[in-house]
């Protein structure tokens, strides 16, 4: 596990600048190009994700089949650091979006690649407390980015773009100093491989489906909640950076954590009744007071962390030894959630108001279904994925 805290570091710290504008993201689009409808508003935060969506999978792909994660972290992050750069500058709004674009795709390359380089590190029976271990450091960087954007962003909300643009080219230079390689069992040779994994071991679609929903709902928090507590709540930069801070830091805190229960409790469950708790926090958001956010945030945060550790758990499990691509797979179908939410969001807004009704709270309770009705429609391969990876029983006659 030595091996393994530089790395986690390491995600930390590419998580700040990508949260950071969460809580400017009324500053950024609005406050920065006046006139802007709510999907342009939406799209920035979507733009991002489909460039994470493009390279999620390939970036794995490609890895497995060098055999080396550390040739494309590297030039990864210093494109990430050109793009936040780059954002400074006063573009037209259609080039923002596509350095967004660009952007998502550079960081989810570094992103897919540093947790997969947790895994190579890990043993077998610690491969719980290594994936609880990235996940708390990539929840703990996405909390802690939104409290520095909110904090670096309240007087020149672009200023969050040198910040970040800085902090990931230091980055970039200490994982070219200090990053190394470990041996791989196996090297993915061809795409096929890919497609045969998803056949042969298609229990991966349960943590996959599950992740989707999971990043559809945070991709409506970044985006569609973000500019509701701006909007409707009247909330400033730093009072949203502290409110997701609420809810993301108990996340992260608690992530490891259960990445260590799921060594001593069917990850399966944990998911499962993570998830209902997590729907029952999105649609209690939309009816709460702005005094009782803080409040209704941390509780979300702390059945987050039930979701998010067991998923990767389950995932790695799975996998067997085609780690990188199997952790491509859930970070491509979790950035098809990521970029899908924004949009899930404003598209829900206009329906709700088109057929007269006030759109909220119920877009609150739209989206905490969602959540709920992955765990029903799945409740069948659920309990059969739980059987299938309960310990065999001991023999009857084996005892001493």
């Amino acid at each position: 596990m030595k091996r393994a805290w530089p790395i986690a570091l390491g995600i930390f710290l590419i998580m700040l600048p990508v949260t950071a504008v969460v809580p400017l993201l009324f500053d950024l689009t609005e406050g920065r190009f006046p006139g802007r409808s709510e999907l342009d508003r939406h799209l920035f935060m979507s733009s991002n994700m489909a460039g994470s969506l493009l390279v999620a999978l390939v970036a794995g792909l490609m890895s497995d089949r060098l055999g080396r994660r550390k040739v494309l972290v590297v030039p990864a992050l210093f494109v990430f650091s050109l793009c936040l750069l780059g954002m400074y500058g006063p573009w037209p709004y259609p080039v923002q979006l596509g350095l967004r674009f660009v952007e998502g795709a550079a960081h989810m390359t570094a992103l897919v690649l540093a947790m997969t380089m947790i895994a190579d590190s890990a043993r077998p029976e610690h491969k719980g407390r290594a994936m609880g271990m990235a996940g708390a450091a990539m929840s703990l960087g996405v909390a802690t980015g939104t409290v520095l954007g909110g904090r670096i962003g309240s007087d020149a909300a672009t200023s969050v773009f040198l910040f970040g643009g800085g902090l990931i080219f230091l980055v970039g230079v200490g994982a070219a100093l200090i990053l190394e390689d470990v041996p791989l069992k196996r090297s993915a040779e061809r795409l096929g491989d890919m497609v045969r994994l998803a056949l042969q071991r298609h229990a991966l679609l349960i943590p996959y489906a599950f992740t989707f929903i999971d990043r559809l709902t945070v991709g409506f928090i970044i985006s569609t909640v973000s500019l509701y507590f701006a909007t409707e709540l009247g909330m400033n930069p730093q009072r949203i950076g502290l409110a997701m801070a609420a809810f993301l830091l108990p996340f992260g805190v608690l992530t490891y954590p259960a990445g260590l229960l799921c060594e001593r409790i069917s990850p399966v469950v944990l998911m499962a009744f993570g998830s209902i708790f997590y729907g029952l926090y999105l649609a209690a958001l939309g009816f709460a007071e702005p005094a009782q956010i803080g409040i209704v945030m941390v509780f979300g945060g702390i059945v987050a962390a039930m979701m998010l550790a067991p998923s990767l758990v389950l995932v790695t499990r799975l996998a067997g030894d085609a780690q990188a691509t199997a952790m491509g797979g859930f970070h491509l179908v979790g950035s098809l959630g990521f970029m899908l939410g924004p949009l899930l969001g404003v598209g829900a807004l206009g329906l709700i108001r088109s057929l007269g009704a006030s759109p909220y709270p119920g877009v609150f309770v739209l989206v905490g279904l969602l959540e709920i009705l992955c765990v029903l429609l799945l409740l069948p391969w659920l309990l059969k994925l739980n059987r299938r990876l309960q310990p065999a029983p001991a023999a009857a006659g084996g005892r001493s």
